[in-house]
């Protein structure tokens, strides 16, 4: 059936007014000095693990040479840095720098505040309405895969922390090329944990969906007024969907309500996925130090909250 000039006109009439409505004719978004493609490929750094200019490409449908010159500017601006791919040496991973994330997090923020005054204007019908239409549009234009079933966060049940320990070490060994001597570590915190933990004062927290175990965290005592985070760990599969930033949430609003004043944790530089969760739940970097460890050359740092 031929489509009638109708419809086309009010397709377009919709882009128009969206892309109007999102600010994507400003010539730099969010008041930034980025454009609308600059500013989506900040987030796909921020968001993603393990991305390559190609995987960028593929993604975004961006043209090679327009994709570089972006890179180039973000690499001047110290914004982003390049790292081998342990697993291919033909390829390049690229990743946000230090600089890279505190420089988008606010506009991260900032696009969130947008949205949630959007929707602060609307009646609880109203964006019912407007967010089932969004799923029907993204079903309906190809995006129809399932929304997955909801993570559930849970205390940790018997056989959790054998799971934590294999997890753990299968991980790191694939990812990170980390030996043995790292899964012994997380075997003795899980193990001392374990075997005593005041549950008024430390805790450990699983993600699971239909049964399947996602990811896990503890908390533990430090001293009276410091808890540590430990042992953040969401599986690939669990990857951008919030899975880690609920586990934080959880783990922070424990050590609220258990009285502590700070946490602290102590993680390397190469878990970029990691840090920028903690530096979006508000730690500072407060030392940073080179060592050798589980058989590689590594950069520790110790991230405060202060609560």
């Amino acid at each position: 059936m031929k489509n009638s000039l109708s419809d086309i006109d009010a397709i377009r009439h919709f882009n128009r007014f969206y892309t109007r409505h999102v600010g994507a004719l400003n010539e730099g978004l969010l008041n930034s000095d980025f454009t609308l493609t600059e500013m989506r490929i900040l987030y796909e750094l921020y968001a993603g693990d393990n991305l390559t200019a190609a995987s960028l490409n593929k993604d975004l449908s961006l043209d090679p040479a327009y994709l570089s010159r972006i890179i180039k500017k973000f690499k001047t601006k110290r914004l982003v840095k390049t790292a081998p791919n342990l697993s291919d040496r033909r390829k390049t991973i690229l990743s946000l720098t230090n600089l890279g994330r505190a420089t988008f997090i606010p506009f991260l923020k900032s696009s969130q505040k947008e949205v949630d005054t959007v929707l602060s204007r609307l009646t609880d019908p109203q964006k019912k309405e407007l967010l089932r239409s969004m799923r029907s549009i993204l079903s309906i234009l190809g995006d129809d895969a399932p929304a997955p079933n909801p993570v559930l966060i849970r205390s940790h049940q018997p056989g959790d922390i054998g799971w934590i320990i294999h997890s753990h070490g299968k991980l790191y060994a694939e990812e990170y090329d980390f030996d043995g001597r790292f899964e012994a570590m997380v075997a003795q915190i899980a193990g001392n944990f374990l075997e005593d933990h005041n549950p008024d004062k430390e805790h450990c927290w699983v993600a699971e969906r239909e049964g399947h175990i996602l990811g896990s965290i503890f908390l533990v005592r430090k001293d009276d007024h410091t808890a540590k985070l430990r042992m953040l760990y969401v599986s690939a599969e669990a990857r951008g969907e919030g899975v880690g930033r609920s586990l934080i949430s959880e783990c922070l609003n424990f050590a609220r309500k258990a009285g502590y004043k700070k946490v602290t944790l102590w993680t390397n530089d190469i878990l970029t996925a990691a840090i920028k969760l903690y530096i979006e739940a508000g730690f500072q970097l407060v030392h940073e130090e080179k060592h050798v460890s589980f058989g590689q050359e590594l950069v520790g740092q110790t991230w405060d909250l202060t609560l």
